[in-house]
């Protein structure tokens, strides 16, 4: 994919010369095995502003939630509205796949995987803004951390149960379901993230090309379809990740 250009892009060129020198501690590229560039670090970069976007804007909402009038519904669209409506539905999706003490328990995790996503996404939407979806290293990272946790909620939940599980109902049955059952787990962080990159990568390619030819209207219907992919594929993540936990700590009986 080719290189996209935002503001973030321009301040790390300010240091271009400096993160040069340090960008062996990054690593070559996973599949194309590229020597690591300034431009290197503008992924993680853009990662760590959406981090900072949402952590702002969750405290934001806090404090309004936590005025004596939030118990009264607001008659417009407001942040505060938004986080709830927004949380609330995935909080659903949670309790629809898990009894409601579970949901509540690992919530935290599926309401961090949607609202990364979804910000991530968003910023397709805005020219000149970076984009951290369209990496494969983070969305693949965002997949490695959802499958080391709902890995370990499931150990944590049915201890030996959970590893033992894999190997099918029956001993003799274990040569043949166990190596399925592993190659079916350890794909499941690679499917998250590629089936975020590519969508969210190729959707912004294809938006930048109509851009450039023709600025003026042209580009709307992509957009609009741009606002349905975002949706799309923050939903797809955190359905996945809340059905992974949800198998992972269903207790064996």
């Amino acid at each position: 994919m080719p290189h996209h250009t935002s503001w973030l892009t321009l301040i790390l060129a300010h240091a271009e010369h400096t993160l040069d020198r340090n960008a062996s501690a990054i690593g070559d590229t996973l599949l194309e095995s590229d020597p690591p560039t300034w431009r290197s670090f503008e992924p993680i970069s853009a990662a760590i502003f959406i981090a900072v976007l949402i952590t702002a804007l969750a405290l934001i909402a806090r404090r309004r939630l936590l005025q004596q009038d939030a118990y009264v519904p607001e008659d417009r669209l407001t942040l505060r509205t938004f986080m709830e409506a927004f949380l609330g539905y995935f909080y659903d999706l949670a309790k629809s796949a898990m009894d409601a003490h579970r949901a509540r328990r690992y919530f935290p995790v599926i309401a961090a995987s949607a609202l990364f996503v979804f910000f991530s996404n968003v910023m397709a939407l805005i020219p000149g803004m970076p984009i951290a979806t369209s990496s494969l290293n983070i969305t693949l990272g965002a997949g490695l951390v959802v499958f080391v946790l709902f890995n370990l909620y499931g150990l944590i939940a049915n201890g030996w149960s959970y590893v033992k599980h894999l190997a099918g109902p029956a001993w003799y049955l274990a040569p043949l379901i166990l190596p399925i059952e592993v190659i079916s787990l350890c794909v499941r962080p690679i499917t998250l993230g590629l089936r975020l990159m590519l969508n969210m990568a190729v959707d912004h390619l294809i938006l930048s090309i109509f851009l450039g030819l023709v600025a003026i209207l042209v580009p709307v219907p992509l957009m609009l379809l741009g606002c349905i992919i975002v949706v799309i594929q923050t939903l797809v993540f955190a359905l996945l990740t809340t059905i992974y936990i949800a198998l992972a700590t269903e207790h064996e009986h």
